[in-house]
């Protein structure tokens, strides 16, 4: 393999592989709320928050951790102005005092916030901060990825001023060297050094939430009615991956590692993997370069998607995580190929409806139609080329897949906000 082109493999998934502690949306909007408090010197005595809608989406039923439970935007900037580390990025609420416990809760009950949705943002991912302490004034907008500051101003001195595109790749490495036989290339050949870091710290610590979700008190345990119903191994690969969303989505303040700016996505690439590794004896060695094709395979599907769409990240994920198992089992590119392809014709309408509970039931359906697909090409039986969205290619199905979630699934993203916000909750 073209050692630049390794490199930049290489780069990707350090880029990609970070740790966060809670869902990354409410997370993003807490890290915002940080760098505002620091750009101003204080908490802000008032607040007017302006957010996209696939933010207003994400942060609206999933719990912020290390605030007693609490949901929603408003305890994300109350969590990120009072205990918020701005130098922790996606772990800036990850230590929170008891103290600053009941402050968060005061904070977010007294302080006047105005919370608003953009209208006419071009990025899906897009936060406004606009923090005011009597003749003080900052703002901080975040736009595109989760610790992507385009613009900071304070006392009308513009301190940032970053352009503004439609893309979720704003300042990121290019993915347009992504093709899965360069992939399988790169897992095969690529120095275990440059990987073992990055992707063993993914198993690690989403394994330990895997474990923790498995308890059965999180969420609609998701993962822990599966383990009840079955101990095969292809029940337990979609268990401990739904397992560590239930923990996750329900407030669980232990740390994941993500992929493509979703702890989710990062959880179901590498846990069936990680599962199926253990199950077949395989080396640890084995193991990390099957997560590293999960990983890579679930990110180039979500290059052309998009960080945040109408279009379930899980998906993308459990294909990853089908491919990474069918690396364990040392097929060839053809039959990878056929199950990721099968995979996204079979499951690529599923709709994200934000960040909650039942996040973990649509992974455990998203690993189950990737083991299903690969269970079909290893005896020869494929969707062909014109079967829907499918073509005779696994990177032209691909950039199908990327066109459906960006231009065909907007008015969806629209509709899926319209019912959640007419929603009442219990």
């Amino acid at each position: 393999m073209d050692k630049n082109i390794m490199r930049s493999y290489s780069a990707i998934l350090a880029e990609e592989l970070i740790l966060a502690t809670g869902c990354t949306e409410p997370i993003a909007i807490a890290y915002a709320a940080a760098v505002l408090r620091q750009t101003l010197g204080a908490a802000p005595e008032r607040i007017h928050a302006e957010v996209s809608g696939n933010i207003l989406k994400n942060v609206k039923s999933v719990v912020v951790p290390n605030t007693g439970g609490m949901k929603g935007i408003r305890a994300a900037v109350a969590a990120g102005v009072i205990a918020g580390n701005a130098d922790a990025a996606l772990q800036v609420i990850s230590a929170v005092s008891p103290e600053q416990l009941q402050q968060i809760k005061d904070y977010s009950e007294q302080v006047p916030m105005e919370i608003t949705c953009m209208e006419d943002t071009p990025c899906l991912l897009d936060i406004r901060l606009t923090g005011v302490i009597g003749e003080n004034q900052a703002v901080v907008r975040l736009a595109n990825n989760h610790t992507n500051i385009v613009y900071l101003e304070h006392n009308g001195e513009v301190l940032r001023n970053l352009p503004i595109t439609d893309s979720a790749e704003d300042n990121l490495q290019d993915k347009s060297v992504l093709n899965l036989q360069e992939i399988l290339t790169y897992a095969n050949e690529v120095p275990i050094s440059a990987i073992e870091g990055i992707v063993g710290r993914q198993v690690e610590y989403n394994a330990a939430i895997a474990r923790e979700g498995l308890t059965g008190n999180w969420g609609a345990a998701v993962g822990c009615t599966l383990l009840e119903a079955s101990q095969d191994i292809r029940t337990e690969a979609r268990a401990w991956a739904a397992a560590g969303s239930d923990a996750r989505m329900s407030g669980c303040e232990m740390p994941v590692v993500i992929v493509s700016g979703s702890g989710n996505q990062g959880i179901t690439a590498s846990m069936p993997v990680y599962r199926y590794a253990k199950h077949l004896g395989v080396s640890k060695e084995k193991m990390l370069r099957a997560v590293a094709v999960s990983d890579l395979v679930t990110i180039h599907q979500k290059t052309g998607i998009g960080r945040l769409s109408a279009f379930c990240g899980a998906v993308s994920a459990g294909i990853g995580a089908a491919a990474g198992i069918a690396y364990l089992h040392d097929e060839p590119y053809q039959i990878i190929a056929e199950t990721v392809t099968t995979a996204m014709g079979m499951i690529s309408g599923t709709v994200c409806d934000g960040a909650k509970p039942s996040c973990a039931a649509k992974i455990a359906a998203a690993v189950e139609a990737g083991l299903l697909s690969y269970a079909m090409a290893k005896q020869g039986r494929r969707f062909r080329g014109g079967d829907g969205i499918v073509t005779n290619s696994v990177e032209g199905t691909i950039q199908n897949i990327g066109i459906l979630a960006r231009e065909g699934m907007r008015q969806t993203d629209k509709v899926i906000l319209q019912i959640m916000l007419s929603c009442e909750d219990e």
